[in-house]
């Protein structure tokens, strides 16, 4: 540690500010010096007891700056240098010797450890963090309430084999196409000939590091089950980092990512993963709240950090990347945020942000912006070509949920699911209507009304974010929607392009658990206070046990086991790993395209298959006139818009519109095409 440029090196404050000051008697015997070598009350002792007391942790004593480091024992600084040597010398009369005796007292230098413990100190610090140890809790409980989706992941998946099938296509296609031609990123092999086919839905562009491991339709879905697992662990740890930012105890935190990862709603949206993928929303909102040092406590003292500030807008633009269906409320909500909070700032004359902290923030907000501007630009594209990808508001009204959808559970819910099955009947997707966040939630939510550590003000706010949140979530169900969701569907960019408001409720899920954490924090403080009236002053064993009932409560809420499907995938026909394109595959319909979309993620042909949330008119007319091949027709229309090949799944075509190309029988004769039977499929090849 060197002297600061301002400072003084030890010794010269007393040289140098006083040299006319006498210096008091003092007494000479060691115990009364304290350093052996000098004379108390001399510029000598005082160097030395603080060239002492300075040495820093490595052993070095540079503390006291440069120029005491190479200065022998006994001098007083720089003017000492002068004196005769008569000076400097050790008192007559044997005192070396006295002191020498008197340093076998002392005790042994302390041992300085060498490179290599020292790593292994850091290592060990690391590994009992309260934050890797968070991490680590929030993986294995991830894996629990996944379970079993650890267990087979190369040949089964979870809730359907539908969605899950065409969102593994997803994140294969981006791991392929960044590794051989980036610029084609936007255009996928599926909807041929259609471009900016990757954009007809949510992408999971945000897991491209995981996209890059492994190849085909294997490593596809036990990448999909790893990330099932890894998003409601993130999402759990999101919200405990949180609620540990804004004030909460650890026993909150864990009960807020519990609520936050684990509500039941959460079950029936289980096939969708962009929906699922919160994490990053909860995450980002605790770095920036650190950054900016912000608590939902009296305290308002806390530092500032503007690391941590960037490091919560980096989080947040990866959270858009994920999907612009759950993305874009949160783009919204986080401007906001940003707009109310600088109000709040200027008008309440708190100290000052820091410049750091500033360009931390416009820095921030320009990545988050510019990211988000990015991804729009091939969706706007999307809605250009495609005016039949526009979402009416009678869309927007087919899906909007009832007050009672808040306290229904999905079928999927092991504790309320048989129970609600009622409610859900009355419900036409009740998929995306059973929006129950749980009971025991709603109950410590209404308790951190009254009793919490969060302040009244604090309070206040997450109340009216629920409500503003929920209402909202109800899309034309309030007044129409004239008032709450139309406006925004009318006027806010990109706000017409979701047909379910009530994905909002993720805002309601998260604010609730956020009150809910004001709660049990109060709990256990209440807990803490009452321990020190006692002998040893700590918690109680039994008082530690009954704070851990709220997070059980919650976790039951939240089980899936038994009720959550996990299907084998039908196995890729051998035939897509050879076929060519541009290919049509047989029977082409919206759910057989995402099993079809799965296979090809092994050559990755341009192919008219595929699924998204719209259906192309071009897809839709090929659908239509396929029906009739092998015909002339069909044949003449398809080598208009390029196909090549054409293979029929027999299993799947058989009996159905596709059943004439099933037909091995059928003749071919003069259409110009041949026809290879190869077992489970039939390979159609159109000449010329």
């Amino acid at each position: 540690m060197s002297v600061g440029q301002n400072d003084t090196a030890p010794g010269q404050d007393e040289a140098e500010t006083a040299p006319e000051q006498a210096v008091p008697e003092q007494a000479t015997s060691p115990e009364d010096a304290g350093t052996p070598g000098a004379p108390a009350g001399t510029a000598e002792a005082v160097d030395q007891d603080r060239s002492v007391a300075a040495v820093g942790p490595d052993g070095s004593g540079d503390a006291g700056g440069a120029g005491d480091q190479d200065e022998p024992a006994g001098t007083a600084g720089p003017d000492a240098t002068d004196a005769p040597a008569s000076e400097t010398a050790a008192p007559a009369g044997g005192h070396d010797d006295e002191n020498g005796r008197w340093t076998r007292f002392a005790p042994a230098p302390e041992r300085v450890p060498g490179r290599a413990e020292r790593v292994l100190r850091r290592i060990g610090r690391f590994l009992i963090h309260e934050w890797t140890l968070a991490a680590l809790g929030a993986l294995v409980l991830a894996v629990i309430m996944t379970w079993p989706c650890a267990l087979h992941p190369a040949t089964t998946i979870p809730s359907d084999i539908w969605d899950p099938t065409l969102q593994a296509w997803q994140m294969a296609w981006a791991g392929h196409i960044v590794t051989t031609d980036p610029s084609q990123l936007w255009n996928g092999n599926a909807f041929y000939p259609d471009t900016y086919s990757f954009a007809f839905s949510d992408t999971l562009l945000g897991y491209l590091p995981a996209s890059l491991i492994g190849t085909g339709p294997t490593a596809a879905l036990v990448r999909y089950n790893m990330m099932f697992i890894l998003l409601h662990g993130l999402a759990f740890f999101g919200a405990y980092a949180l609620v540990r930012q804004v004030g909460g105890a650890r026993i909150a935190g864990a009960v807020a990512g519990a609520a936050f990862a684990y509500a039941p709603w959460r079950w029936g949206q289980a096939g969708h993963m962009h929906v699922l993928s919160v994490g990053g929303i909860a995450l980002s909102l605790a770095m920036l709240a650190r950054g900016h040092g912000f608590t939902l406590t009296r305290d308002h003292t806390r530092p500032r950090r503007a690391g941590w500030a960037i490091a919560g807008w980096l989080v947040a633009a990866w959270q858009l990347t994920i999907g612009f269906g759950i993305g874009l409320p949160f783009f919204y909500a986080l401007l906001l945020l940003t707009v109310i909070g600088a109000l709040v700032w200027f008008f309440s004359g708190r100290r000052p942000l820091g410049r750091r902290l500033v360009i931390a923030d416009l820095v921030g907000l320009l990545v988050f912006g510019v990211v988000g501007g990015l991804l729009a630009l091939p969706y706007l594209q999307v809605l250009k070509l495609h005016p039949e990808a526009q979402r009416s508001i009678e869309d927007v009204k087919l899906y909007s949920p009832s007050l009672r959808s808040f306290f229904t559970a999905p079928e999927q819910s092991l504790f309320w699911g048989s129970t609600h099955a009622a409610a859900r009947a009355s419900m036409p997707y009740p998929a995306e209507t059973a929006l129950l966040v749980g009971f025991t939630v709603f109950g410590l939510a209404v308790a951190g009304l009254i009793f919490s550590a969060w302040s009244v003000r604090a309070r206040i706010c997450l109340v009216a974010g629920v409500l503003v949140s929920g209402v909202l979530a109800l899309g034309t169900n309030v007044a129409g929607g004239r008032f709450t969701y139309g406006p925004l569907y009318y006027h806010l960019p990109g706000w017409n392009s979701s047909r379910t408001p009530g994905r909002l409720v993720i805002w309601v899920t998260l604010l609730l658990a956020i009150l809910a954490a004001g709660a049990v924090t109060a709990l256990a403080q209440r807990s803490t206070d009452l321990a020190k009236e006692h002998i040893p002053s700590r918690p109680r064993p039994l008082a530690r046990l009954l704070l851990l009932i709220p997070l059980l409560m919650v976790l039951a809420e939240g089980t899936n086991w038994t009720t959550l499907p996990h299907p084998e995938v039908p196995a890729q026909p051998a035939a897509m790993r050879t076929v060519g394109a541009p290919l049509l595959v047989l029977p082409s319909d919206p759910l057989t395209d995402m099993n079809i979309m799965l296979w090809s993620t092994t050559k990755f042909q341009k192919m008219v298959n595929g699924n998204s949330g719209f259906y192309p008119t071009n897809q839709t007319n090929t659908r239509s006139i396929a029906k009739t091949f092998p015909d002339q027709a069909s044949v003449d229309y398809l080598r208009q818009i390029g196909i090549r090949y054409v293979l029929v799944v027999k299993d799947r075509a058989a009996g159905g519109d596709y059943a004439n190309a099933a037909n091995p029988d059928l003749p071919i004769d003069g259409l110009g095409i041949t026809r290879q039977d190869q077992g489970d499929t039939i390979l159609y090849t159109l000449n010329g």
